[in-house]
């Protein structure tokens, strides 16, 4: 699978997914924090579905 995530993006995706998780475990924004999983996963992945379909790319160019 191709890599569209680069490592800044990567960091914060998975920080502010865990974020919203760990606000939904505190019942201070409900349930819908959970959706912190897709964050967390396209994170892990280093892949993003919505980067593919708007042509984005955060990774570093590679230089030879």
């Amino acid at each position: 699978m191709m890599k569209n995530v680069g490592v800044t993006d990567r960091a914060l995706r998975i920080f502010f997914g865990s974020l919203l998780i760990l606000l939904s475990l505190l019942n201070i924004i409900g349930p819908l924090g959970w959706l912190g999983l897709i964050p967390i996963a396209t994170g892990v992945v280093r892949f993003c579905p919505a980067y593919t379909i708007l042509r984005l790319n955060t990774c570093a160019k590679e230089s030879n």
